[in-house]
């Protein structure tokens, strides 16, 4: 999916896929920004665990796959994998994988891999409010938070409306 030059200056980053998965190589997230098949779904997964986790610690995060480049850091026990357009900015990809764990951390108060599993709806909506078709979003750290306890209350309260007895 290659973009013209003015929508290169208007979206200066075009993800992928975002993928986390353990130290152990087990998938935890996945979200996908491009139409691609399940089976290809599958490889690209089984490429990037491969590729990411015998990597050293002190190597570089950047990776070139494909005709994609590859971005990842490791947070605690999880890995969180970007790619990336050739021509996009790896170290803007950086950022929006550390904002991301920064609005985790901030809803689930330091997050770890058991947050993300018992978790993973809250998770994925975290993304959707920070990252819509590969694209940032929402910079704002207080107006996702703001939408997550907005969600949260409404949960709540539809919850506690549907535990009344029905008269």
């Amino acid at each position: 999916m290659k973009c013209n030059h003015l929508s290169r200056l208007l979206y200066p980053l075009q993800l992928h896929f975002l993928l986390l998965f353990s130290r152990q190589g087990k998938l935890r997230l996945q979200k996908w920004f491009v139409p691609i098949s399940d089976r290809e779904k599958k490889k690209v997964i089984r490429d990037m665990i491969m590729l990411v986790l015998p990597r050293q610690p002190r190597t570089s995060n950047f990776l070139h796959w494909k005709d994609l480049k590859v971005v990842y850091k490791r947070y605690a026990s999880l890995y969180f994998c970007a790619g990336l357009e050739e021509q996009d900015n790896e170290l803007l990809a950086l950022e929006v994988l550390h904002r991301y764990v920064e609005l985790l951390d901030k809803y689930f108060g330091n997050v770890c891999e058991l947050d993300i599993i018992f978790n993973f709806e809250k998770a994925y909506f975290i993304l959707d409010e920070f990252l819509m078709a590969g694209e940032i979003l929402e910079t704002s750290k207080f107006a996702v938070n703001l939408s997550m306890e907005q969600a949260d209350t409404l949960q709540e309260t539809m919850e506690e409306y549907m535990s009344k007895p029905a008269y």
